[in-house]
């Protein structure tokens, strides 16, 4: 790379002055000012949109929700009457809690004089989820006997989709299963030998 010689640079230099320069690196300054801006909006609007699409999954994915609980909310109660637990109410979003503290809500509760059993819909039921629910079982059963509550505690589980291995898994833990057939809702075969778990 040549080196600029002395009079190329006083050549180069010639017509300028300090206000020329000055005035150069103030439009390359308002430039630089100006495309940042145009940066930052962008970058609001992208916030915004993955904001909104945020909100609208999240909707979605309660509508769907819903949509299965009122799938299987018709009547729940009876699918149970001939398995030997004759509920006579059932309630929604039941909430337990103790001086003001959410311990436990379940989606559907059934009950009688003699039993009480929540259940969990999911649209597509998971092991975690079974485990989850087994864990609000044992929550439920806590705030029941603080309250002198001696029911039977058993539960359910239901869901949209329910694989083979999550039905054999909480058929294993004593939970009761409810899936789609079809045009209805009923309760999984029960294979031989199973014993739904009380608390």
């Amino acid at each position: 790379m040549e080196m600029m010689t002395a009079e190329q640079a006083a050549d180069a230099a010639k017509g300028l002055t300090f206000e020329k320069v000055w005035v150069a690196l103030m439009e390359s300054r308002q430039q630089m000012i100006e495309s940042q801006q145009r940066i930052d909006e962008s970058q609001q609007r992208i916030e915004k949109n993955i904001t909104d699409l945020s909100k609208n999954i999240g909707g979605l994915g309660n509508s769907l929700g819903r949509l299965t609980e009122a799938m299987f909310s018709t009547e729940l109660w009876k699918k149970f009457n001939e398995l030997g637990f004759p509920f006579t109410k059932q309630g929604y979003h039941m909430k337990f809690s103790e001086n003001e503290q959410l311990l436990a809500e379940a989606d559907f509760f059934l009950e009688n004089g003699e039993y009480a059993m929540p259940v969990e819909i999911k649209t597509d039921l998971s092991v975690n989820d079974v485990d989850e629910h087994l864990e609000r079982i044992t929550k439920i059963r806590q705030y029941m006997d603080m309250h002198g509550d001696n029911r039977k505690l058993v539960g359910t589980v239901a869901g949209g989709i329910v694989s083979e291995n999550v039905l054999k898994y909480a058929q294993r833990k004593g939970l009761f299963v409810l899936m789609q057939t079809g045009d209805s809702v009923a309760v999984a075969d029960i294979p031989q030998g199973f014993k739904a778990r009380e608390w």
